[in-house]
């Protein structure tokens, strides 16, 4: 039994079940043993590959998306430029690159980068030591980012954004929780306690035994962006992979070695994740005041953008690259499960790749 896990167990010993969004936040951001507080993640020797790190096209579109918005906007300056979630900082050193088209857009930005993980933050800041705009680093999304134009970018961000689970037992719903036995190893249970507020409407007709996931988080960090651009321009593009439409199904998994593991086994050595519920941000836009695109499949956004073009001028020096844009726009690969959502403020242009 790991360490993270044993106090895990004496933590439900104590007070009872957690909640899935407590033990995932517990499990990926414990600053002691928790997953990205102490390892790099990402690539052929971590537990996953991003888009970013499969070619320098994804960040330049994303870099170019928010040239063409703040275009189409009336240059508004200053500019805040966020993004959630940074991995190694490579979306924001190709976007930056590629902005490089609108000298004055990066006149008019300071960067924020919201990373918790003080081992990316490292890899980050090494990453963008040459990066010639105001660069800041923060641990969480706050709202004093928020008062001014904003661009924010989100790449596989808001799936590891903590959910909870409740399932349809009878004429009712209850909460997917965890548990521990008296040798400390967890697994899940349902509360005893009718859950039926907690669940948005309209999933009455989930069969019995039928999940339904929520992230509350996920859908008030998106209503707070939301207020923002509504009250002061700019956009935001989320990319995840994710559903259109509300079903009844779990998704939650963990990753370890490119492979998937056990979700409840050894917390802290693998990646939790659940598939993004796509409407649900929109609502939440809305909300906030703000509208939304999309969602679109990432493989039609990019081709959208230009990156087939991009691809044939790199293809010249390397042809590796006609292997990566397949990977980011083939429906069986990236292209469909990965999908693209934009807020723009009411009144704003629509947004390229929409």
């Amino acid at each position: 039994m790991s360490a993270l896990e044993e106090r895990i167990a004496k933590l439900i010993a104590a007070n009872g079940p957690l909640s899935i969004a407590q033990f995932m936040t517990i499990a990926l951001h414990d600053p002691k043993d928790g997953y990205y507080a102490t390892r790099d993640p990402f690539g052929s020797g971590g537990d996953f590959t991003t888009a970013p790190e499969i070619s320098q096209m994804f960040g330049e579109m994303l870099g170019l998306w928010c040239v063409q918005v703040w275009h189409d906007q009336g240059k508004p300056a200053p500019v805040n430029l966020v993004e959630l979630g940074p991995g190694r900082g490579t979306l924001m050193a190709d976007a930056l690159r590629a902005m490089r088209v609108a000298p004055e857009f990066l006149a008019a930005l300071d960067v924020v980068l919201v990373e918790a993980s003080p081992v990316l933050r490292d890899i980050q800041q090494a990453k963008l030591a040459d990066c010639s705009v105001r660069l800041d680093w923060t641990d969480r999304f706050d709202a004093s980012r928020l008062d001014r134009t904003l661009f924010l970018l989100a790449n596989e961000f808001f799936d590891a954004l903590p959910i909870r689970q409740f399932v349809r037992v009878g004429a009712g719903w209850r909460e997917r929780m965890v548990t521990a036995d008296a040798n400390g190893r967890l697994s899940f249970v349902l509360s005893p306690v009718t859950a039926d507020a907690l669940v948005p409407a309209g999933r009455n007709a989930a069969p019995q035994g039928g999940v339904v996931e929520t992230s509350p988080a996920a859908t008030a960090m998106t209503e707070e962006i939301s207020s923002a651009i509504a009250k002061h321009g700019g956009g935001a593009l989320i990319v995840d992979y994710g559903y259109d439409a509300p079903g009844f199904g779990e998704t939650l998994q963990a990753v370890e070695s490119h492979s998937f593991a056990e979700v409840l086994a050894d917390p802290g050595e693998s990646d939790l994740s659940a598939h993004v519920d796509f409407s649900a941000l929109a609502n939440a836009a809305r909300r906030g005041g703000a509208v939304p695109f999309g969602p679109t499949g990432q493989g039609p956004f990019l081709l959208d953008l230009g990156v087939a073009t991009r691809a044939e001028r790199l293809m010249q020096a390397d042809p590796s690259v006609a292997a990566a844009l397949d990977r980011l726009v083939n429906p069986q690969q990236m292209g469909s499960l990965f999908k693209a959502l934009a807020i723009v403020a009411d009144g704003a242009s629509k947004p390229p790749g929409f």
